[in-house]
């Protein structure tokens, strides 16, 4: 286990509007505002893309990812924490569970997903917390790197 101390810096109320993607306008945004490491919780609809549900097979490295259609309106809810890539960019890594008529798919949102009419998001600024998105050499993957405490 790995970890980094940080204190809740400023909070912003965001309401995303029909049609913007997730994360990058999550991302956008936290660049606009010089947030560089945070947490996001999103509630509201989505309306379309792509959602990673895990990898196709379990011992495969790098992991060769599922994707399922999201294509018509969903309720969401997610989670996701917000970190800087190799680039120095805001990179937001969110999970939600979405459903619909008493269907649920739960997975990553990375690919991007639009929002349904409203997006409701909470994102808290964490200051003083060191860590950055690496491209792990097994996974390939860009995983959270929390340095120091």
């Amino acid at each position: 286990m790995k970890a980094s101390e940080g204190h809740i810096g400023r909070v912003f109320i965001i309401r995303l509007e029909d049609g913007d993607v997730v994360p990058e306008c999550i991302e956008r945004f936290a660049k606009d505002n010089g947030v560089s490491v945070g947490h996001v919780v999103l509630l509201g609809g989505i309306g379309g893309g792509q959602v990673v549900v895990g990898p196709r097979h379990s011992n495969e490295s790098p992991p060769d990812p599922m994707l399922l259609p999201v294509d018509s309106a969903h309720e969401v809810v997610g989670v996701g924490i917000l970190a800087p890539g190799q680039e120095g960019k805001p990179v937001l890594h969110i999970h939600a569970a979405l459903g619909r008529s008493g269907h649920t798919l739960t997975g990553c949102l990375r690919p991007g997903v639009t929002t349904w009419l409203v997006g409701e998001v909470v994102l808290y600024e964490i200051l003083g917390a060191k860590a950055a998105r690496v491209r792990d050499k097994v996974s390939g993957l860009a995983l959270l790197e929390p340095q120091g405490s």
